[in-house]
């Protein structure tokens, strides 16, 4: 696998892998496709201390992608983001999010990171095992926050303090 800055080149594969998620319910609260339109200013709001990366496996071109996004826009949290993985459908439960995970996490120091947060769907169990598998803990729980499809959904925030 390699890890390289995401260029606006990238977008549409990007905002396709994130499409491919949206009708499971698992992994984000968007409820239709969004379009690359949509999420050019998302894409240029990264930055040198908060990336956007793209995830290369052999001769498949980009597998997935991870984002670093500021939490809260105060400055006394400036040591803390928010991390997103995407992974493309075909190389889903293959273990490449462990690895772009792990990877991120020894990133972090180097982005002056001093904790991680994941916010994930409490019935996305594969990746919260993944996450508290490299020592992620639930730091919050936020009950029945979403709807989607008339249902109620519940948002688990996970941290993990970098040494």
């Amino acid at each position: 696998m390699q890890f390289r800055n995401a260029t606006i080149d990238d977008l549409p594969t990007i905002v396709a892998i994130y499409n491919s998620t949206v009708d499971s319910r698992m992994v984000t609260a968007d409820t239709e496709p969004v379009s690359v339109s949509d999420k050019t200013n998302w894409f240029n709001q990264h930055h040198s201390k908060r990336p956007l990366w793209v995830v290369e496996h052999e001769n498949n071109g980009i597998i997935g992608w991870i984002s670093f996004k500021d939490f809260y826009g105060r400055p006394a949290y400036s040591g803390t983001a928010e991390i997103s993985i995407y992974i493309h459908e075909q190389f889903r439960k293959m273990g490449f999010g462990k690895k772009m995970l792990q990877h991120a996490i020894s990133k972090a120091p180097a982005l002056d990171l001093h904790s991680l947060l994941g916010f994930v769907f409490e019935h996305n169990t594969n990746s919260i095992k993944m996450c508290e598998s490299l020592g992620f803990e639930t730091w919050g729980n936020l009950k029945d926050i979403a709807i989607m499809d008339n249902k109620y959904y519940s948002l688990k925030i996970l941290g993990l303090k970098i040494s």
